[in-house]
């Protein structure tokens, strides 16, 4: 396995500059995934990575090497992409077995390879199938199995999910949490689903038009966001934004009252975008927030509620399943230490 430094590096199409300046360490062994929304340039980043763009500007280094005019394929690294791409006429063993031998590796080796990556992923029971015989889980099996035969320095995924449904992806996200925890390799990941990012990752990298906002282990971006913008990203149902002003004595919400607050380090007067998450709210019969109910979702252990606060948009979570109505008014709280105040101009974290 190796690390991997990147050092203010860019990437041009043109006139036009998608990755201005970005630097990233990646410690030998970890898992880190790269989220973001679509045209962030984590895709792009991954394939500079991986060798198949060329970089316009900085360093990459691999294990000590400086890799920018390495090609592709002397980086040994694997790359799991979003399509398959086996080969429907052949059958498992030889997907996996392809690369190999095109490589010219002696039989024993390429065997002993290929015991090794069906057992790690449960395939060695479909070795003689075809990929149209497997389902999608499996067939992305069998493409990280093609991977794993190479006992690359690098794991490359890039949104490999994505086209598999709900209860595929909950079920390939443990396995492939699972693989790293085997083989003690070092993974980038790149996904725009941020719940992929925070049950999988090590370390989150959270991008927006090619510059990182914020990185740190996926709990301490969760619960101290850098910005807004993370703080909006991460975390589904996703955070709820109320405009308000800092008080002596609390915090004012815009067409809501005071929620009594000490200590927020945010001089009086200041205003502020207030930032609250769905599971944070509190059903509370004295509660200075007053929540109109507009739209209620039951998932069974919770309920989610659509509505507004002061004429704003909210979404509250409940621990709970609720008898309530819409048009119901519901008086909540929010313990203290989980409000966010986000700068009202420019969405930076205020107070601590």
């Amino acid at each position: 396995m190796a690390d991997l430094q990147i050092r203010n590096l860019r990437k041009d199409y043109g006139s036009v500059r998608v990755i201005p300046d970005l630097s990233l360490d990646v410690a030998d062994g970890e898992f880190v995934v790269l989220v973001g929304p679509s045209g962030c340039g984590k895709s792009t980043l991954l394939r500079m990575i991986a060798g198949l763009e060329d970089i316009s500007g900085g360093d990459l280094v691999i294990g000590g090497t400086r890799a920018n005019d390495i090609p592709p394929q002397r980086r040994n690294m694997a790359m799991v992409f979003q399509s398959y791409a086996l080969f429907p006429h052949m059958t498992v063993r030889d997907n996996i077995a392809f690369g190999p031998r095109i490589r010219g590796e002696a039989r024993a080796t390429i065997d002993a390879g290929l015991r090794r990556a069906s057992e790690i992923l449960n395939l060695s029971d479909y070795l003689d199938r075809n990929p149209g015989q497997l389902s999608g889980g499996q067939r992305q099996r069998v493409a990280m199995g093609r991977s794993i035969v190479r006992d690359p320095q690098l794991f490359l995924f890039d949104e490999p999910l994505s086209n598999l449904d709900a209860k595929l992806r909950i079920s390939m996200r443990t396995e492939i949490k699972a693989l790293h925890q085997k083989l003690g390799s070092t993974i980038i990941y790149v996904t725009h689903d941020q719940i992929e990012a925070m049950t999988m990752a090590d370390r989150i990298v959270v991008m927006n038009a090619g510059r990182i906002e914020q990185m740190g282990a996926p709990l301490e971006l969760y619960d101290r966001p850098a910005n807004r913008f993370v703080a909006g990203f991460l975390g589904s149902p996703a955070m709820s934004f109320l405009p308000a002003v800092v008080e002596e004595d609390g915090i004012a919400i815009e067409g809501a009252g005071l929620v009594p607050v000490r200590g927020t380090g945010v001089a009086a007067g200041t205003r502020v975008s207030l930032g609250i998450r769905p599971e944070s709210f509190v059903r509370d019969g004295e509660g200075p927030i007053g929540f109109t109910v507009s739209v209620i979702e039951p998932t069974g252990p919770e309920t989610h509620v659509f509505g507004t606060i002061g004429g704003h948009e909210v979404r509250v979570v409940f621990r709970e399943r609720l008898e309530i109505r819409p048009g119901d008014r519901l008086p909540l709280s929010v313990p203290p230490d989980r409000l966010h105040l986000f700068d009202a101009a420019t969405g930076a974290r205020l107070g601590d």
